[in-house]
Order: structure tokens, then C-alpha cells, then sequence
């Protein structure tokens, strides 16, 4: 049994729950812009911007999220958040029967997107939270990586999932998976022991924190602003080649993103967040200029795959020096403001990427996402530079 043996142990249930929640996300994903381009008949920024929204209700939420887990505990936030996102496709059955007024049932499809940027920001804050209560702030970086892992893996496995279900069942097969699979989740996390407040430290403001880890922030944020184009924009850019298989580019991306964070996923907190960020913030631009390059399904494939590898430690590596910055009994609101950075990312992708798709193409949306990842690279460095000479004063 290995060092990391009982702390990987700690972190599977907390990661199984977050996996059942994310599937919410995962399986409509890939449907919704299908969905909203070709059956209600929106254009490209439509699409992008019903799903930005999700990414817009949580950045908006993460504050509440983030006092409701240092004040009433991450159980009730988790329990509250599984809810709101099974509320949600609770709302994509109803525009699934309003399909006939395409207004209608996009507004809807908007609202289910709010109220499950609600339920994501609440359940993921309280889960993050939790596991790192239990395994230490020493393995915060592992925690982090784990609560990625389901996030993507819900991904991976959601996409041609989803894919699947809508040609056999259509949308409302998967509106009803959006339903049941948060349900699932909060009865896997009932049973299990609450984590008591133990903030008896000054509460610092969100606008504090979000101050204080800026340059990790951004650098998260411009980051994700190219995993939220990838996810928008990939399975449209496949059917504008007439390729097959948009499900299986992004299940590979998911699953390299997956087995990067399996096999190193404690490298952050083992060699550092910077030196593992750059490295990883400059293979995801490669990735997606491979992408915005592929003339052919094969090499849009490898884009996605080497996407995935890029992405996979963007995540831990930046939240590990994050957290380092603000007091632990702050964690729940450093979380959730480190997370609504990487929501601010996703929020922006959405609608920019659509605008950059409507003016120049599809294949554009991915170099600018490129662009943005090789920006927060050099903004890390700044930010070691910066971190080196203020020790050495």
C-alpha cells in the first residue's frame, strides 16, 4: 500500500457523488447544441449563449456557495445544490414539449441552464470543501485533481451517452437522465457526517479573496475558456466537416484529461503549481491549434486528446497556489472563488467563442481559445517572477 493509498481512498465517495451530479451536465451537453441549432432552428451565438448561461449562474452563485459551506456545512450545501440541478432537467422536459414554439422552449432552456449553474456551484463548492477537510490542505492539490476527475470523467462518459440517448429517445430521454442522475447523488452522500464549522478566524469579504488569488484566477479563467469552447463548439465544428464521431473526440478528451489526473495528479502539491501549470497551460494551446488546424477527423481527434492531456492539471496546479494565499478557515470561500474564476471562463466562452464562430467560422473560435491559454501562461510566469522577488525582499 502506498503513502497516497489511504487518501485516494478518502476521496472516491466524495468523487463517485460528484461524478452522479456532473452527469447532468455531461449527458445534455453534447445534445443541447444539436438540439438548439438544428431543431428549433437558433443560430451558432444562440447556442453559445444558452450554454454560457450555466456557466453564468454559477459564477454568480459561488459566493453564497462558498459562506453556505464555512457557515452551515457542505452536507446541506451539497444536498440543496443535487436538488436545484435535478430542478433543472425537470425544466428541459418541460421545453422538450414546448418544442413547436422555438422561443418558448429556448427560454426554458435558458432557465434550466440558470438553475443548474445554481445546483453545479452549490454541489461542487460543498464537495470540494468536504474532501479537503478530510484529507488536509497538504493534499489539497490531490483533492482538487479527484473532484476533476469526475467532473471530466462525467465528460467523457456523458458525451456519447447522451449522444446515444437522444437518437433513441430523443430529447426527453435526456431530460429524464438529467433528472435522476443528481437524485442519485444526494442519496449517496445522505448518510454521511457533516463537517462542522470550525471558522473562528476573521470571515474575509469574497471581493477580498477574489483580490487576493487574482493572478491564479485569471490565468484559471482564461484556461477554461477553452475547455468551455471545446465543449460548445466541438461537436458543431464536426458536423460543419460532415465527420462522424463529435462523441468520441470528446470521450477522448475526457479520458486523457482523466488519465493525466490518475497518474500525476499530486504533482502540484509534490513540485509546485507553477512549474506544473506551464507546462500544462502549454500543452492545451497545442491541442487547440490542432483543432483550429484539423482537416480531418483523425487529427480534430488528436486535438481534443492533446487538449485533454494539457487541461487535465490546469486545475489543481493553479488552485494549489490559490489556497495558499488565503487563511484555511476561509477555505469554503476561497473555493468558491477560485471556482468562479473558472466559471467566468466558461461564461465567456459561450457567447465570445459564438461571436468569433458567426464572424470568421468555426475553426476561429479555437485559435482565439488558444490564444487564451498561452496568455494565462505567461501570466503565470509573471506571477512567479513577482512571488520570487517578493520572498527575496
Amino acid at each position: 500500500m502506498t503513502q497516497q493509498t489511504p487518501v485516494v481512498r478518502t476521496l472516491i465517495p466524495f468523487t463517485a457523488a460528484n461524478f452522479l451530479g456532473f452527469l447532468a451536465i455531461g449527458i445534455p451537453l453534447p445534445v443541447l447544441s444539436i438540439y438548439v441549432h438544428d431543431v428549433l432552428g437558433f443560430s451558432p451565438f444562440v447556442v453559445g449563449c444558452v450554454i454560457g448561461l450555466q456557466s453564468l449562474a454559477t459564477l454568480l452563485t459561488r459566493q453564497t456557495a462558498g459562506r453556505s459551506c464555512d457557515t452551515r456545512g457542505p452536507k446541506r450545501t451539497a444536498m440543496f445544490g443535487f436538488a436545484s440541478a435535478s430542478g433543472a432537467g425537470v425544466l428541459y422536459l418541460v421545453a422538450a414539449a414546448t418544442a413547436s414554439h422555438g422561443l418558448l422552449s429556448v427560454c426554458l432552456l435558458g432557465g434550466a441552464r440558470l438553475v443548474l449553474g445554481l445546483g453545479e456551484s452549490l454541489f461542487i463548492t460543498a464537495l470540494s470543501t468536504w474532501s479537503i477537510s478530510r484529507v488536509g490542505q497538504a493534499h489539497a492539490g490531490r483533492a482538487m485533481a479527484w473532484s476533476g476527475i469526475a467532473m471530466y470523467g462525467a465528460l467523457a462518459a456523458g458525451a456519447p451517452f447522451g449522444l446515444l440517448i437522444y437518437r433513441l429517445g430523443g430529447f426527453d430521454a435526456v431530460a429524464a437522465c438529467a433528472v435522476v442522475s443528481p437524485l442519485l447523488g444526494a442519496l449517496l452522500t445522505l448518510r454521511w457526517p457533516d463537517i462542522k464549522s470550525t471558522n473562528t478566524g476573521p470571515r474575509l469579504s469574497f471581493l477580498r479573496v477574489l483580490h487576493t488569488i487574482w493572478a491564479p484566477g485569471l490565468g484559471m479563467a482564461l484556461a477554461s475558456s477553452g475547455i468551455g469552447t471545446l465543449g460548445a463548439f466541438l461537436t458543431l465544428r464536426y458536423q460543419m466537416e460532415n465527420w462522424s464521431s463529435a462523441g468520441i473526440a470528446l470521450t477522448s478528451f475526457g479520458l486523457s484529461y482523466l488519465a493525466v489526473r490518475l497518474l500525476f495528479g499530486g504533482l502540484p502539491d509534490r513540485i509546485g503549481g507553477y512549474p506544473t501549470g506551464a507546462v500544462s497551460l502549454f500543452v492545451e494551446a497545442i491541442g487547440l491549434l490542432t483543432i483550429w488546424m484539423a482537416s480531418s477527423p483523425m487529427m480534430a481527434l488528436a486535438g481534443a486528446t492533446v487538449t485533454g492531456i494539457g487541461y487535465s492539471l490546469v486545475f489543481p496546479s493553479l488552485g494549489v497556489q490559490a489556497l495558499k494565499r488565503v487563511p484555511s478557515e476561509n477555505r469554503g470561500l476561497v473555493i468558491s472563488a477560485y471556482l468562479a474564476c473558472f466559471d467566468l471562463g466558461l461564461a465567456v466562452a459561450g457567447p465570445g467563442s459564438g461571436f468569433v464562430a458567426r464572424m470568421y467560422g468555426l475553426p476561429a473560435a479555437f485559435f482565439v481559445a488558444a490564444i487564451a491559454a498561452l496568455t494565462a501562461l505567461v501570466l503565470l510566469s509573471a506571477d512567479r517572477v513577482a512571488a520570487a522577488r517578493s520572498r527575496s525582499a
